[in-house]
C-alpha cells in the first residue's frame, strides 16, 4: 500500500509480487507430464478449486517426483509403475522432512486424490495411496481474540495514523485519515462477517447491501453464503467510503474493488497482513496472531454468546458441522478456565 501501509523496522519493504524463481528438476517435470495437467483441468473445472488449492496439489505431486525419481536420477513420471511399496516409501521419506503428522495426511490425501483421478481415467490399474495413513496429528484448538482484545486491536488503526501522518506527502493528513477508516473497516468487516482475508479484499461495492449490511461471499469450493454486517461495522465501512469519496479515488456508489489503495486499486491480502502486523503492535497483543484469528473469534463468540451450532456453520460456510465444532470446544475452554479462576471451590 504505497503511502499508506504503516512503516516497518525494515529498512527495505519487499514488493507486493517477487519474482518467481526458476521451478526445480522435479516440478517442471510433473507441470510438463500430461496426466497431471488432466488433473489440474479437473480439478479447476469439476472441482471449483481455487488457484491456491491447485498449486498444493502440483506441489505435493511434485514432491513425490521429487522424492522418488529425480532422487534417483529418472526424468520421467511412471504413474502405472507405482505401487504400495513405492508408496510407503515416498511416506517414509516425507517423515524424514515432515514430521508433523497434519504435513503427511496433507500430502498422501493429495496423492491419493491424483491416482483416484489416474484409475478413473483408466491410466492405472489401482490406487497404491488407499490405506495408507501418517500418524494421528493432535487437534489443536484455535487460539481467539478475547472481546477486550478486538476491541483493542480495532481501534488500532485510528490510533496509529493520529501519530503516524504522511509526511512527505503535502495532503498527508487526509491520507493519514484514509488509511485509518480504510484499515478500520476492513477490520470490522472480517470480524463482523467471519472473512477469510481473501473474502474481503475481493469484496466489490456492489456486493455489500449498505440498507441491509447483507452480502454474498464465495468461500473454498466457489461456495456462497450469506454474510452479515452489525452496526459498528457499517459505521465503519460508511466512514471509510466517505473518506475515500473525498479523496477522489473512486464516487460513492461506484462499481468495483470496495478496499482501495492510493493509487485506487484493489488492496491486496498481502497489504493487509503487513498492516495487520503493526496493528497488533499497537494493541500490545501476541505479535503471532493473524487476521484468521478473527474469523475464529468471530465463530467462538458467537457460540459464547448462545449462536446455535447449525447458525454459525452457515454463516462461516462450513460444508460439515464437524468443522464448525471445533469452537465449540473452544468455548468450552473458556468456560472452564474462567470457572477455575473464579469458583472458589474449583481447585
Amino acid at each position: 500500500m504505497p503511502n499508506s501501509a504503516p512503516p516497518t523496522t525494515a529498512a527495505k519493504r519487499a514488493p507486493e509480487e517477487s519474482a518467481p524463481g526458476q521451478p526445480d528438476a522435479a516440478t517442471t517435470l510433473v507441470a510438463a507430464d500430461s496426466r497431471v495437467q488432466s488433473f489440474r483441468r479437473h480439478l479447476a473445472a469439476e472441482r471449483n478449486a481455487s488457484p491456491h488449492t491447485l498449486s498444493a496439489y502440483i506441489r505435493d505431486i511434485a514432491e513425490f517426483a521429487r522424492l522418488i525419481w529425480i532422487a534417483q536420477g529418472k526424468d520421467r513420471c511412471a504413474w502405472d509403475a507405482v505401487d504400495h511399496l513405492l508408496a510407503r516409501r515416498f511416506a517414509l521419506e516425507l517423515q524424514k522432512t515432515h514430521p508433523a503428522p497434519a504435513s503427511l495426511q496433507r500430502k498422501l490425501s493429495s496423492m491419493r486424490c491424483f491416482f483416484r483421478f489416474l484409475v478413473r481415467e483408466d491410466a492405472v490399474k489401482g490406487n497404491p495411496f488407499v490405506g495408507l495413513r501418517a500418524g494421528r496429528s493432535a487437534k489443536r484448538l484455535p487460539k481467539v481474540f478475547s472481546v477486550n482484545e478486538v476491541s483493542r486491536l480495532l481501534d488500532a488503526p485510528a490510533s496509529y495514523w493520529k501519530h503516524h501522518p504522511t509526511r512527505d506527502d503535502p495532503g498527508g493528513e487526509a491520507t493519514a485519515q484514509f488509511a485509518a477508516a480504510r484499515d478500520a473497516a476492513i477490520l470490522e468487516v472480517i470480524y463482523s462477517a467471519g472473512l477469510r482475508i481473501n473474502e474481503a479484499a475481493s469484496l466489490n461495492l456492489e456486493m455489500v447491501d449498505l440498507l441491509s449490511g447483507t452480502f454474498v461471499v464465495k468461500g473454498k469450493g466457489r461456495k456462497e453464503r450469506l454474510c452479515v454486517l452489525g452496526a459498528p461495522a457499517m459505521q465503519a465501512l460508511k466512514a471509510y467510503l466517505d473518506r475515500r469519496d473525498s479523496l477522489g479515488l473512486a464516487a460513492r456508489r461506484a462499481r468495483g474493488p470496495l478496499f482501495l489503495n492510493l493509487r485506487g486499486t484493489r488492496l491486496t491480502s498481502r497489504s493487509v497482513q503487513r498492516t495487520f502486523k503493526t496493528y497488533l503492535a499497537v494493541a500490545q497483543l501476541p505479535s503471532d496472531y493473524t487476521p484468521h484469528k478473527l474469523r475464529h473469534s468471530f465463530a467462538t463468540h458467537l457460540l459464547d454468546a448462545g449462536a446455535d451450532l447449525r447458525s454459525v456453520q452457515e454463516l462461516l460456510g462450513h460444508a460439515s458441522l464437524s468443522t464448525t465444532q471445533i469452537y465449540t470446544h473452544v468455548s468450552s475452554e473458556r468456560l472452564k478456565a474462567a470457572y477455575a479462576k473464579a469458583h472458589p471451590r474449583a481447585k
